[in-house]
């Protein structure tokens, strides 16, 4: 069984059609990432998905399980994290976990859980007194009371200091290997790169790539570079024939291809052309496109 299927869903709100005919799926013992820009259909689509909202048209399926008919059965088996609030201002930490464990009753600890988001030392603080990374600790630990075979995660890493954000990395990778299904919904590209299997990339209401992580990374090339930011990225666009994006002194060459030898030439070419414009090249590296580079070039045009 698929932990997570959906088929061909549309989400209309009035008019608007916020979700257009998209399907995929998510399996147990792996995270999925579902990103996208604001307004790209991710978030109705998550919450068809936890029984939130029903669906205009298509099908939807967690744990064989239809999530709006059926979603009294459905949320004693999963896990579910919002992006913030939820929590009343004056529940107390340690209270709230032993609350979500009783109502679960899935035999999860709250003193284990209180501990393993490390909010320990705050667990008689009421929510109103937490820091931002403190409430996204609580909120993941409330989620984890259901001991969830599904984990629908929204931002959990969210105003999350650094070390806290490893902490909650860990408890992902865990739940993974653990055998749960992991839905991680970030617009943190750097974190969904470090955690995720598997990307499903949404734009304007449609799903423009579904693939594993590894699988998008390999099949496109990008060049790296520092220069001068007197650079003219549109004029070295025009001589190599690719789009060139700029950073500051940053700029990125991506194509689609694996070839090295076509690398090899790209290089040469970049190289000839900074000469011959009296540009320096610094710190130039060639390697797998990242997950920014691939989110950049398919919502070309989107505010992220």
């Amino acid at each position: 069984m698929t932990a997570v299927e959906v088929a061909n869903l549309s989400v209309c709100y009035g008019p608007l059609r916020a979700v257009d005919d998209v399907s995929f799926a998510a399996s147990f013992g792996e995270v999925t990432a579902v990103l996208g820009p604001n307004g790209a259909g991710k978030t109705s689509t998550i919450e068809t998905c936890e029984g939130f909202r029903p669906p205009t048209s298509g099908t939807v399926r967690v744990l064989g399980l239809d999530p709006w008919a059926q979603r009294t059965t459905l949320h004693r088996e999963i896990g579910v994290m919002l992006q913030e609030g939820g929590v009343y201002p004056s529940a107390r930490v340690g209270e709230t976990v032993a609350q979500y464990c009783r109502l679960y009753d899935r035999g999860m600890s709250p003193t284990e859980l209180v501990d393993r988001v490390g909010l320990r030392d705050r667990s008689t603080a009421t929510w109103r007194r937490l820091s931002g990374g403190e409430k996204q600790r609580l909120c993941l630990a409330l989620a984890l009371a259901a001991n969830p075979r599904v984990a629908f995660l929204d931002e959990p890493t969210s105003g999350v200091d650094v070390n806290g954000r490893d902490d909650v990395r860990e408890i992902i990778r865990r739940l993974a290997t653990d055998g749960c299904a992991v839905i991680l919904a970030t617009h943190e590209l750097d974190e969904a790169e470090r955690l995720a299997d598997r990307v499903v990339l949404f734009n304007r209401g449609r799903i423009v790539a579904n693939s594993t992580l590894a699988n998008l990374r390999s099949t496109r090339t990008t060049v790296r570079f520092r220069s001068s930011t007197s650079l003219d990225a549109a004029a070295l666009s025009r001589h190599i024939g690719l789009d060139v994006s700029a950073s500051g002194d940053e700029f990125a060459i991506g194509f689609s291809s694996t070839d090295a030898s076509m690398a090899s030439d790209l290089v040469s070419r970049i190289s000839v052309w900074l000469g011959s414009n009296s540009l320096p090249l610094h710190d130039l590296n060639v390697g797998g496109e990242r997950l920014e580079d691939i989110f950049r070039m398919l919502t070309k045009g989107d505010e992220s």
